[in-house]
C-alpha cells in the first residue's frame, strides 16, 4: 500500500508539501498540487483517516445519543445533525439506548460508549437522565450538548423549548374549542419533558376550573402502538370525553387509527391535539392539530454550538425556540352540550 512518503517521492516534493496538498490545510503551488494529484492517481494512494486524525488531534466526528432510531421525531433530529456535519466535512456516530437495562442505564451506557470512541463532541437526547447523570457525563466530556433538556447548572450546554408553555397551549386549544370533558395519553412517567408539558396542561385546566382528577389519564410510551393501546383502554373503560391530548404525535396518530376502527369519528365525536408537530401530523387523516416544537432549529443550534466549540467555527447561536400550535382538522368546535357525542 502506497504511503505519503511514496507520493512525495514520486511527485518530487517534500513530505509537508504532499501533506498540505492532500489535506487542503495550507498553501501549495498549482504546479506542486498537479504533481501530487498525478502521483496519487498513479499510486492509487488512499490517505489514512487514522493518520490524519492523529495529525489533527481530532477524529472529525460528532456523536449523538438517541433513545431510539424510529419515528418522525428522532428522524428529524438525526437528519438535521447529519446535514450540519456534512456541510463541515465531518461525520456523525449514533448510539441508541435499546437494551436490557432501564432507559436511564441504557442512556448512560450509550453516552459513555460515544465518549470512549473519542468523539470530538456529543449531542445527548437525555430525557431519561437525572440531573446528576448529566453533570457526571458532562464532567467526563465537557464538549456535550443536551438536546430537549434543561439544566440550570449546565445552561450553556442545554438546548430546550418551553415544554410547560407547550402544555398550556394544548389545553387552551381544546378549551377554546369548547371541550371540558377531557382525557390525556401521556408519555412515560418520570420523563422530564413529558412531565413539564403535563404540568402546563393541567395548570391551565385548573385556571379554568377543571381539576386534574376530573381528567382521565393513561401513561404510554410515545409510540404509535402505545397510543393505539391506550386509546383502546379509554374506550373500553367507558366514561365521556370529547377532547384528547396526546403527549406526542406518534401516540396521537395511533389514537386516530384506534378511533377510526371503533367507528368513532375524529373530530366529530372526539377532538385530538398532538405534540411536537412532526411530519406525520400533516399526513394523518384528518390532519393532526399539534403543538409545534421547532426540533429542526433546536438540533441545528445545538450541533452548531458544538462545531464552534470543537472546530473553532463562528456560527451564530440562537437559544430562543418559540412554541406554537399548528391547527389542522383534528379539532372541532363544540358549540353546545348537545354537540359532538364524545366517547
Amino acid at each position: 500500500m502506497a504511503t505519503l512518503k511514496d507520493v512525495a517521492l514520486l511527485a518530487g516534493v517534500g513530505m509537508s508539501t504532499a501533506s498540505r496538498a492532500i489535506s487542503g490545510a495550507g498553501p501549495v503551488s498549482a504546479e506542486a498540487m498537479k504533481k501530487v494529484q498525478a502521483a496519487i492517481e498513479q499510486l492509487n494512494f488512499r490517505p489514512s483517516s487514522i493518520g490524519r486524525s492523529l495529525s489533527a488531534q481530532s477524529l472529525g466526528m460528532i456523536g449523538i445519543f438517541a433513545p431510539s432510531f424510529f419515528g418522525a421525531y428522532y428522524g428529524t433530529i438525526l437528519k438535521q445533525t447529519d446535514i450540519e456535519l456534512r456541510a463541515m466535512r465531518r461525520h456523525v456516530v449514533v448510539a441508541t439506548g435499546c437494551g436490557d437495562g432501564t432507559p436511564r442505564e441504557e442512556a448512560i451506557e450509550a453516552v459513555k460508549f460515544l465518549i470512549g470512541r473519542d468523539c470530538d463532541g456529543i449531542v445527548v437526547l437525555g430525557h431519561d437522565l437525572l440531573d446528576e447523570d448529566m453533570r457526571m457525563l458532562h464532567k467526563m466530556h465537557p464538549k456535550m450538548a443536551f438536546l430537549n433538556r434543561r439544566s440550570p447548572e449546565l445552561e450553556s450546554s442545554s438546548f430546550c423549548p418551553d415544554h410547560y408553555h407547550g402544555g398550556e397551549l394544548a389545553a387552551r386549544t381544546l378549551l377554546d374549542a369548547g371541550h371540558r370533558q377531557l382525557a390525556v395519553i401521556s408519555g412515560p412517567a418520570g420523563t422530564s419533558d413529558n412531565e413539564e408539558r403535563l404540568h402546563g396542561f393541567f395548570d391551565e385546566l385548573a385556571r379554568q376550573g377543571i381539576a386534574r382528577d376530573e381528567v382521565r389519564s393513561i401513561a404510554s410510551d410515545f409510540s404509535r402502538e402505545g397510543g393505539f393501546g391506550a386509546t383502546q383502554q379509554l374506550i373500553n373503560e367507558g366514561g365521556k370525553f370529547t377532547g384528547l391530548f396526546c403527549a406526542n404525535d406518534e401516540m396521537a396518530v395511533g389514537a386516530i387509527s384506534c378511533f377510526h376502527r371503533a367507528g368513532i369519528r375524529v373530530p366529530d365525536d372526539v377532538s385530538i391535539v398532538g405534540y411536537d408537530d412532526d411530519y406525520s401530523a400533516e399526513f394523518s387523516s384528518p390532519g393532526l392539530t399539534s403543538v409545534h416544537i421547532p426540533m429542526q432549529q433546536l438540533t441545528q443550534n445545538a450541533v452548531r454550538w458544538l462545531l464552534n466549540l470543537c472546530y473553532g467555527t463562528q456560527h451564530e447561536i440562537s437559544r430562543e425556540f418559540p412554541v406554537t400550535v399548528t391547527v389542522r382538522g383534528s379539532v372541532a368546535v363544540r358549540a353546545n352540550p348537545a354537540g359532538p357525542r364524545g366517547v
